[in-house]
């Protein structure tokens, strides 16, 4: 994260935020000792950037409990419930990582210069 400098209960609602809250903001809000009347709302806004960082690493450490689970459920032999949705979120989550499935094009051509015609030619 940035080398901004957070309030001891900011840093501490940074900590707690995905482990011992697991994503919920106001639990976070509750563990990290700020006040019941202190709006969750204005938190969030004042570490917006901060909490989209843990994010994004938070969904990159999960990615690789995505890419097992999607590789057993295509290998194992018995039919396991809910493996559809299973395999939906996997990959949602797989996505989000970066770890897009690509797509290759090969073009091969004796001629590898292609001349197309001009844009403002017109059709017969």
């Amino acid at each position: 994260m940035s080398e901004k400098s957070y309030t001891a209960e900011q840093q501490k609602f940074l900590d707690v935020l995905f482990e011992e809250a697991k994503g919920d903001p106001t639990k976070a809000k509750r563990l990290a000792g700020y006040s019941e009347n202190t709006a969750t709302s204005r938190i969030t806004a004042a570490l917006q950037d901060e909490i989209v960082e843990l994010t994004r690493k938070y969904i990159a450490q999960s990615s690789t409990s995505a890419a097992w689970e999607l590789v057993n459920i295509v290998t194992t032999k018995d039919l396991v419930l809910g493996a559809k949705e299973k395999m939906s979120a996997a990959k949602d989550i797989l996505d989000r990582a970066g770890l897009v499935k690509t797509e290759k094009v090969e073009v091969t051509a004796a001629e590898p210069v292609f001349i197309l015609p001009s844009k403002n030619a017109q059709e017969d």
